[in-house]
């Protein structure tokens, strides 16, 4: 998401406070290009090095769209 109110509009539906993240938000409101969203991690790194299946086994607090808090 690069969009400031739509960013604002998905934090408040996962039960959130915007509040929470001002500082973050604070780099939309000037214009945020659009991406693609990747990024190499260290979780996907050590997924491929050590060939495991699925991600969460190399994540200390997996995520998903239940549990996004540790």
């Amino acid at each position: 998401i690069h969009d400031h109110g739509l960013l604002v509009k998905r934090i408040q539906e996962f039960g959130l406070d915007p509040e929470n993240f001002k500082d973050y938000l604070k780099v939309f409101r000037y214009g945020m290009p659009p991406h693609g969203g990747f990024g190499m991690g260290i979780e996907r790194f050590l997924m491929e090095i050590l060939k495991i299946d699925n991600i969460r086994e190399c994540i200390l607090f997996p995520r998903d769209r239940n549990r996004i808090k540790p």
